[in-house]
């Protein structure tokens, strides 16, 4: 059983998970694509500020539902609690494969490509595959340890995006004039173009709810998972804006057109070309946590898929030391599977079109819940309801539309994922929990 963890996860362990989950691959390679449909910098700053308040909006309505249902499992439980086991079955297959397992990759793939571009002796594949290997097997040295690893270098990663900021600002050439707006940006706003850009924006942003996935290993998680989402989202927020700043002013735009490690571009056209390479390094230390931090919730929500559906039990198989074994496996598998396979922009646009649709869902579920039972009590409510789900459902859509109208394929990837997903669900005997202390981290 996966429902009495041993250790549980402290506030500043959840904060540092949602802050390692969005701080990755996004921020430090999505630049380039925005920049190739919107050519103009105020429109595209604009861009991280929008996403970071959506994000926040989301954060608000994910810590009401998990507040009310405490269990680690992220949409998995909570789409299956407000709607029916078959939403909650396809939300958890959607974090198995799109989620977590397809982001992994993406990470990898990131990590691959710096590590490429800072040392060329070294293979991309080679070096994203021992990323998932090596970090697959500390997730088995045990919660503790994980916890301690995952935090320093959260906090490490944090202090070196900070450097770099405060560095680029000090002793880096910034244009100023280039963020400022000009004519034209306010029809590039309202574009679909700016919605499609979203997208990158969006994936960066991705893991805002990071919290929700170990909601029933934490302590107090009626009040912690609130304070974690929420204070990770505003964290990352400010970084992602003074980062993006510092990379519109001061990069290489022509270079940073259409590439994937912008991160490193910039910081060579600000800092020369040995400076370029040390922060390209470090950018690629940073990537670590985030993997890890996906392997760690990707993890807990597969155990509790696997404890729920019988056909999928092996993903609740543990050690002999009572370590995750099934989860971990299933998981590094399906990644390296999805890395040595996959292309960077195709895959980042069908995983965010999935999680998309899996968090709009969920914020739909607060409006839901407050007309299905509204006595129910709610340790956490939303600030200014229903502003917040209103935005994000609204953003969501809007999102959805322009990816069907531009890159109608990945959406139908997307389609394929889900009628996979309600065939195993269809097919296999299930053990849904009926009663919230049957539940991870309930008792």
């Amino acid at each position: 059983m996966a429902d009495s963890p041993t250790h549980r996860v402290s506030l500043a362990a959840a904060t540092a998970i949602v802050v390692a989950s969005m701080v990755g691959t996004g921020v430090f390679t999505s630049l380039g694509f925005q920049i190739a449909s919107i050519p103009s910098g105020f429109p595209v700053l604009l861009l991280w500020v929008v996403g970071g308040i959506v994000a926040l909006c989301g954060a608000f309505c994910y810590a009401e539902l998990v507040a009310m249902m405490p269990r680690s499992g992220g949409e998995y439980h909570l789409l299956g609690r407000i709607y029916h086991p078959l939403a909650g079955f396809l939300a958890g297959w959607i974090s198995i494969t799109a989620g977590f397992s397809a982001t992994v990759a993406l990470m990898a793939m990131a990590f691959g490509k710096y590590a490429h571009g800072i040392w060329p002796a070294i293979n991309e594949l080679t070096a994203g595959i021992s990323v998932i290997v090596i970090l697959a097997i500390l997730r088995m040295c045990g919660a503790k340890f994980i916890e301690r690893f995952h935090t320093s270098i959260t906090l490490i990663k944090v202090l070196l995006i900070i450097a770099f900021v405060v560095g680029a600002w000090t002793f880096g050439k910034s244009n100023w004039s280039l963020i400022l707006p000009k004519a034209g940006d306010q029809a590039r706003v309202l574009s679909l173009d700016f919605a499609s850009a979203l997208f990158y924006v969006m994936f960066a942003y991705s893991g805002w709810n990071g919290a929700a996935y170990v909601a029933g290993e934490m302590h107090n998680p009626k009040r912690n998972v609130p304070l974690a989402l929420t204070l990770g989202t505003l964290i990352v927020m400010a970084l992602y804006v003074a980062l993006n700043a510092v990379f519109l002013t001061g990069g290489d735009w022509k270079a940073m057109t259409l590439q994937e490690d912008v991160g490193r571009i910039a910081a060579e056209n600000i800092f020369g070309k040995t400076g370029g390479s040390i922060m390209g390094a470090l950018i690629a230390f940073g990537l670590l946590s985030t993997v890890n931090a996906l392997i760690w919730s990707g993890v807990s929500t597969m155990r509790v898929i696997g404890h729920d559906v019988r056909t999928l039990g092996w993903l609740n198989k543990t050690n002999r030391k009572g370590e995750p074994l099934g989860a971990v496996i299933t998981l590094a598998a399906l990644a390296l599977i999805i890395l040595c396979t996959g292309s960077f922009d195709a895959l980042l646009k069908y995983i965010q079109a999935l999680l998309e649709l899996c968090a709009a869902l969920t914020v739909a579920g607060v409006v839901w819940m407050r007309i299905k039972q509204p006595d129910r009590p709610r340790p956490f409510k939303v600030p200014l309801y229903p502003l917040p789900p209103l935005i994000f459902i609204c953003t969501s859509i809007w999102m959805l539309y322009s990816l069907w109208k531009k890159q109608p394929e990945e959406t139908l990837w997307g389609a394929a994922t889900l009628v996979i997903g309600a065939l195993i669900f269809l097919l296999s005997p299930k053990k849904i929990p009926d009663n919230e202390s049957e539940v991870v981290g309930t008792k």
